[in-house]
């Protein structure tokens, strides 16, 4: 009956949490407290009321495997009856054996807890470890550190342990703190309760509890209570506010456990707060309402040393379980003696060892089972562990200030160089080497015997990166802060974030301040991705860094959200130009397209950069800055002329040469005469279209032809008015093929392939069709033979020389013919959704047949591209051919070909114009001057450049999405030419 009433005073005592706080998560989740109550009891009646009170502790031990250890283990726990046990430091393996070794033993399961605040690795060797707390606090997704604790459980259960004493609630609030500083997660208690609040949630739902340590608060002391008593001399509002606020929200997130400190808070009560009845049962239990384990620090400690009876001291105090301490049996002993004293109950004693016995239950131990050591270490270390390793390190990383936007870089400016600051070179290549690979970069390494002769390399840079993989900066101090006020210069910390308040004066000249906290090669990858407009960064400071950034400092970096300025800056009004947005969103209505990218340029600045919609109209990928569309043929403009604009600057040709003397399959050909320019101006003679296609069908396969002008059996698809496809329908196997191979190696959809000489084939039908007379006919076949002889005069692939001439030094990062061999899938817009020709949807794969069946590079279409790069290329023409730093084609080349203009219709060199004449034909606004050139695509795609007032308009879309053959809603409304006058009737005059 006594037994009885017992568990229900503890019943109780959890009701009364849940009315008044919140009940702790662990018991919360038993779902059969029956089951529960009859385990406790079973184990309450077996015990001796000494045993009970070894239940109350918890015994420190090496893991080490003789047969010494192993007897005094074996006397801890059949003898004093241990409560749980907490390993030092050691070798996993060992520790697995001396846990089952123990728990063989034990006549009631131990508690095995472990004190790992940055994960296993903070105590045994060869296992996983985790940034420090002061590095996660800067992480803006508390999610990260949900999944942080999950991981922390999960390897713990693997290794046999319930309990682990972490995280640290401390503010860390004093700079000179000697033992808390990195282990807390900030100086800022809401973000400090925060992560606490994450991290244990992640723990506890993963069947692990969690301690949160060392209540009242450790953070603002300069005593270190390992070796003395530190005091907190703080009145209690200022407790509350600062140090008591996490522990208050760990206990509102439900925390199983909270860890007492020896520390001495007058304002809270009288001694140690370790074994203060005021601190523990007044305030932390009865003020905070917190019903779960309440476990003093190690009593090894120097900080409660000299106090007689520590133990029983400390469960008088309030106290559930005590830690470590120096003399087991004089301990326990003295515990016995309260007990015959009345300083102790028997009832606490019960009291505490059935919250004791509850937690074991809830932590499974009522079944406990062997820890398998086999294939331990393959169980630890996951793809899943290294993944948030990875995300962790990559959330925290703090860009603290940008003043000369260097993040991203202007990878158009040429003179970048690294300046390495490590002990050797091997140290800080990843992050070289991840530069390198997309732009130009000079790298020298920090030598303080040569120091002169690297500022003298350095003098004539443009711009500096200072990256940092020591912690001994000072004697470099003068050169960097010299070549601070002399030039841009981004300064990365690729460890301890401490380190920059050695150099103080190179932090404030700097430019840009980036903290990466760790020189992980994955950490050096990522940041050199910042600079490279390939990666995102919110960290924000976790604590102040004296005298030069405040905690919460930091800057968003999002390569989704680039820099936008203000259109009055230059001569624009913002709010005309925020009607383009309805006009865009009057285009998704109207089935126009599923999705655009709208961007305007004047005077080289982004004043309007939007997208709106998605890749498809059901909505489920949203369009983004850097999602790449096929530009059809708006690459006759971006691709192609940008070629044959280039070998013409270098004088490889002349616009009235013949085509014939390049392509030497022309001649004697009734294309023999034709010449570069004529294919410019579209005025060839060449029809304006061709099925190249059906030479790979196998034409037997279509009953009835591939098209009939009326609908029938075998021909229901609709391409266009009296244009009906056949439904079913082979392909040629001397040509095509539904696996790749040697001798397929072109891929045209996802289960289409190529034989590689079939671009050959195409060539050679271009020169049997017959010409149609020289008047204006726009056509592909134009600049697809512009395409070989770019080719044959350039001695490679027009990709790859355009890729090397123009894409990769212009920094154009997102343009690329075959786009699916550099970019993700999810990342391309599809651009039809079941393609009668090739089957299935077309994302990654050039809409054009034409194109497609010359493998993914054609002169007229084929490129893929952002709106962000297709107007870069477009500034670099309306700046004469200059981009950056770097003069790319000649002036004089720059303004023939954007100037000249046929005599015969609107067409320029290569490029398209306004019909000025007959405005209701013109591709552009009426209001745009005679002067703009540019192009569009047939997938819905445009550039215009004004060079009168220095506009680039770029519009792109997948209006051919999810068919082709549907109706034009995108000229059909004029979407362009109308954000085309908004943009124009924006300007103030």
């Amino acid at each position: 009956m006594k037994k009885r009433i017992l568990w229900c005073i503890l019943c109780a005592c959890l009701v009364s949490t849940s009315l008044f706080a919140q009940e702790p998560a662990l018991l919360s989740r038993v779902h059969d407290a029956e089951a529960c109550r009859k385990w406790v009891d079973g184990q309450m009646e077996k015990m001796t009321l000494k045993q009970k009170v070894g239940q109350l502790f918890i015994y420190t031990l090496q893991p080490v495997t003789n047969q010494y250890s192993k007897n005094v283990l074996r006397k801890m726990v059949d003898d004093y009856g241990v409560g749980g046990l907490l390993f030092t430091g050691g070798e996993l393996r060992k520790q697995m054996q001396m846990t089952n070794y123990a728990q063989a033993h034990a006549s009631v399961p131990l508690m095995v807890t472990f004190d790992g605040e940055w994960g296993l690795g903070m105590r045994l060797k060869d296992t996983p470890s985790f940034p420090y707390n002061r590095v996660l606090g800067c992480i803006q997704n508390d999610s990260l550190l949900y999944e942080y604790g999950k991981e922390v459980a999960r390897q713990c259960r693997l290794i046999g342990v319930q309990i682990n004493f972490a995280p640290v609630a401390d503010v860390d609030n004093n700079p000179n703190n000697p033992v808390i500083n990195f282990r807390s997660f900030g100086s800022d208690p809401k973000r400090v309760a925060e992560k606490v609040a994450a991290y244990v949630k992640g723990l506890e739902d993963n069947g692990v509890m969690a301690v949160c340590k060392h209540f009242p608060g450790h953070g603002d002391t300069e005593i270190d209570s390992h070796n003395a008593l530190p005091e907190l001399n703080f009145d209690r509002a200022r407790l509350d506010s600062i140090e008591l606020y996490p522990f208050k929200k760990a206990i509102e997130a439900g925390i199983g456990g909270v860890m007492v400190g020896h520390l001495h808070a007058p304002s809270l009560g009288d001694g140690p707060a370790s074994i203060s009845q005021e601190v523990i049962m007044h305030t932390l239990i009865d003020e905070l309402r917190f019903h779960g384990l309440v476990v003093t620090d190690a009593l090894e400690m120097k900080g409660i040393a000299g106090h007689d009876d520590v133990c029983a001291r400390a469960l008088i105090a309030g106290n559930d379980v005590v830690l470590s301490p120096r003399n087991l049996k004089k301990e326990i002993d003295g515990v016995m003696s309260a007990l015959k004293k009345g300083r102790l109950s028997e009832a606490d004693i019960d009291r505490k060892c059935r919250k004791v016995l509850s937690f074991k239950y809830a932590l499974g131990l009522s079944s406990w089972k062997k820890v398998e050591e086999e294939g331990l270490a393959e169980k630890l270390v996951t793809p899943e562990l290294l993944s948030l390793q990875q995300e962790l390190s990559k959330a925290a990383v703090t860009v603290l200030k940008d003043s000369s936007s260097l993040v991203p870089l202007d990878l158009s400016v040429s003179g970048t160089v690294l300046l390495s600051v490590s002990p050797s070179l091997s140290e800080a290549y990843p992050f070289y080497h991840q530069l390198k690979q997309t732009f130009p970069v000079g790298w020298l390494h920090a030598n303080v015997d040569s120091l002169d002769v690297v500022e003298a390399r350095l003098r004539p840079t443009q711009r500096v990166l200072v990256a940092l993989h020591t912690d001994k900066v000072e004697p470099y101090a003068a050169l960097l802060e010299k070549l601070a006020k002399d030039k841009p210069l981004a300064l990365i910390c690729f460890g301890d974030m401490k380190m920059l308040e050695k150099i103080p004066e190179v932090v404030r000249h700097a430019s840009t301040v980036i903290l990466a906290h760790s020189d992980e090669k994955f950490v050096q990858r990522h940041v050199a991705d910042l600079f490279l407009d390939n990666a995102y960064a919110d960290g924000r400071l976790s604590i102040p860094l004296s005298g030069l950034f405040k905690a919460g400092d930091g800057l968003t970096v999002d390569p989704e959200t680039p820099r936008q300025y203000s259109p009055e800056d230059v001569g624009m009004n913002a709010s005309i130009l925020s009607q383009i947005d309805s006009i865009a969103e009057e285009g998704i209505r109207l089935k126009a397209y599923p999705g655009c990218h709208v961007m305007i340029l004047r005077e080289g600045l982004p004043v309007y950069n939007k997208c709106f919609g998605s890749y498809t109209y059901e909505g489920k990928e949203p369009v983004k800055e850097n999602s790449l569309y096929d530009l059809a043929s708006l690459t006759k403009v971006t691709a192609t002329l940008l070629a044959v604009m280039k070998l013409y600057d270098e004088g490889k040709f002349g616009l009235t040469d013949r085509v014939a003397d390049y392509v030497p399959i022309l001649k004697k050909t009734d294309k023999a005469r034709i010449t570069v320019q004529d294919l410019l101006f579209h005025e060839s003679g060449l029809p304006a279209y061709w099925p190249f296609y059906e030479e790979a069908v196998d034409m037997k396969s279509c009953k009835g032809g591939l098209f009939r002008k009326k609908p029938d059996k075998n021909h229901t698809l609709k391409l266009a008015e009296n244009v009906y496809a056949c439904n079913d329908f082979r392909y040629n196997p001397e040509w095509v093929s539904h696996v790749p191979s040697a001798e397929y190696p072109l891929q045209v959809a996802d289960s289409l392939f190529l034989r590689s000489d079939f671009s050959k084939n195409i060539v050679e039908q271009i020169v049997k069709l017959p010409l149609k007379g020289k008047s204006y006919r726009y056509s592909c076949l134009n600049f697809m033979l512009l395409k070989e002889m770019v080719e044959k005069i350039a001695g490679m692939p027009m990709d790859v020389y355009l890729d090397s001439v123009f894409y990769a030094p212009m920094g154009l990062r997102h343009t690329a013919f075959l786009p699916l061999r550099k970019f993700p899938k999810e990342q391309i817009v599809p651009s039809v959704e079941t393609d009668f020709l090739r089957g299935g949807k077309l994302q990654g794969f050039v809409q054009d047949e034409a194109a497609a069946f010359m493998g993914g590079v054609s002169g007229n279409a084929g490129l893929f591209s952002t709106t962000q790069d297709v107007a870069r290329i477009a500034q670099m023409w309306l700046d004469k051919g200059i981009c950056g730093d770097r003069r790319y084609l000649s002036r004089a080349t720059c303004e023939l070909f954007t100037t000249l203009k046929s005599r015969d219709s609107r067409r320029g060199l290569g490029f398209d114009k306004p019909d000025i004449e007959h405005t209701d034909n013109s591709p552009c606004s009426p209001e745009a001057p005679a002067s703009v050139f540019g192009h569009t695509g047939f997938t819905g795609t445009c550039v215009w450049i004004d060079p009168d007032n220095e506009l680039i308009f770029v519009f792109l879309s997948n209006r051919t999405y999810p068919s082709v053959y549907e109706q034009n809603n995108l000229v059909r409304y004029n979407i362009r030419t109308r954000m085309q006058q908004v943009m124009y009737q924006s300007i103030l005059h």
